[in-house]
């Protein structure tokens, strides 16, 4: 009898499993548009159709350009739901009209990280993880070489770390321009190109995203700036490295939406629902993504000594304009190229002898003055910060063919004038032969 019972429960839990979502008919397929690793998106397909059988997920990857045009055609080229970390992309799909809102539990899903936003406010997208930004240290390499970790981005300036990072190029590494502008808003933008400078004159430069932790794990440096979970994947897989959040950095959103043109509203809706649910958002955290969930009660769960932003201290989040963040990487990405990647061995030597004589002059009035002339010099980008925020500017900077020539052989010759007479500061420093 108990055994009757307990089939008959069985059976009819099940039976509500897999009951259609409401509005939803039996055997649908939805197409999502995503650019999330295949290891990500088939560990959501299983869970999903384990839940919802009558519901097939097509995934179709795309990165983020190719998504613009996949979303750009007729019918939206049949997708139904897209899923992805651009949030430039949602935010201009959610200005041509791309997206239908969407029902999201907001008791739930906050869709703010402090004062930051996430979600969009009328509904049209809502942030499914966020993404911190920050160091991979190696704390052995670190105690070998004396020193302590960095807690702000303008430690790493700082002379005893020359030689100890990695940094990712702008125009090689997807999330790093996301990465520089959290600096940039963090420090001011000329201040924070200053630092950047500063930074990578003896920095190592690196190419692909997994490249700066791989550096730290494997001992070449110490330090490296990063996205948060390739830090997390690697020590989860036992490696010694340890993330850290500086002061005034920023967790930046991956967003769902559903299309305008799906014709499988109540199927797309199922499994938005699904990624935004307690058990769809922990699913990230797994020991091969490592991401880190836009619902606060996913923490609950959360592997040991990993980071809860909702719980961090203030002093940690910078409130981050992501309106204007979304629309920099181009202009970013160019600027990086021509002020930091090119020229960078002599951009070395140069902030390795401004290094020298603060040591030499430090109790110097007259010298140091002209050793700070000499930094902003050696850190000058010709772009003021009023134009790199003005929409119009930046958007001439959207398709780099489309850039005028001149206009970058101007920006080269000003870089490099500026360099010059940081150069010749420094020497003035020098006594005569």
């Amino acid at each position: 009898m108990i055994r009757a019972v307990a089939v008959a429960a069985f059976a009819s839990f099940f039976s509500i499993l897999c009951t259609p979502p409401s509005g939803a008919s039996a055997n649908e397929t939805i197409t999502v548009v995503t650019s999330f690793p295949e290891e990500l998106t088939t560990r959501y397909e299983r869970e999903f159709e384990r839940g919802h059988p009558q519901i097939h997920v097509r995934f179709v990857w795309k990165q983020s350009r190719d998504a613009l045009v996949e979303l750009a055609k007729p019918e939206q080229g049949g997708a139904d739901v897209y899923w992805a970390p651009s949030p430039a992309n949602f935010a201009l799909l959610r200005d041509r009209g791309a997206f239908r809102k969407i029902t999201v539990d907001r008791a739930a899903l906050p869709g703010r990280l402090g004062a930051q936003q996430l979600s969009d406010p009328a509904g049209l997208y809502e942030a499914y993880d966020v993404a911190g930004y920050g160091f991979v240290a190696n704390p052995s390499a670190l105690a070998a070489a004396g020193l302590s970790a960095p807690r702000r981005w303008r430690d790493l300036a700082s002379p005893e770390y020359a030689r100890q990072l990695a940094m990712p190029i702008a125009s090689k590494v997807g999330f790093s321009p996301a990465l520089y502008d959290i600096v940039l808003q963090s420090e001011g933008w000329d201040a924070g190109w200053r630092l950047l400078s500063e930074m990578a004159g003896e920095a190592t430069l690196l190419d692909s995203g997994v490249a700066p932790t791989a550096a730290v794990r494997e001992g070449k440096a110490a330090l490296a700036l990063t996205i948060d979970f390739f830090a997390e994947i690697a020590r989860a897989n036992g490696a010694a490295v340890e993330m850290i959040y500086p002061e005034r950095t920023a967790f930046l959103p991956a967003h769902v939406a559903m299309t305008t043109g799906s014709e499988h509203v109540a199927a797309a809706q199922a499994f938005i629902d699904f990624l935004l649910s307690t058990d769809g958002q922990r699913l990230m955290m797994e020991r091969d993504s490592r991401r880190h969930p836009a619902r606060p009660d996913a923490y609950q769960s959360a592997p040991q000594g990993f980071a809860d932003p909702f719980a961090l201290p203030d002093s940690t989040l910078l409130v981050y304009d992501s309106e204007i963040g979304g629309r920099r990487p181009p202009l970013i990405t160019l600027l990086f190229d021509l002020a930091i990647v090119e020229g960078h061995a002599e951009s070395a030597e140069l902030w390795r002898k401004i290094h020298d004589a603060e040591k030499k002059f430090a109790g110097n009035a007259k010298a140091m003055a002209a050793l700070g002339e000499a930094k902003r010099l050696a850190g000058f980008i010709p772009v003021s910060e009023s134009d790199a925020g003005t929409r119009t500017f930046l958007e001439r900077f959207a398709r780099r063919d489309a850039i005028d020539p001149q206009h970058l052989a101007q920006w080269r010759e000003e870089i490099g004038a500026a360099r010059r007479q940081a150069r010749d500061l420094v020497k003035s420093l020098e006594p005569a032969p």
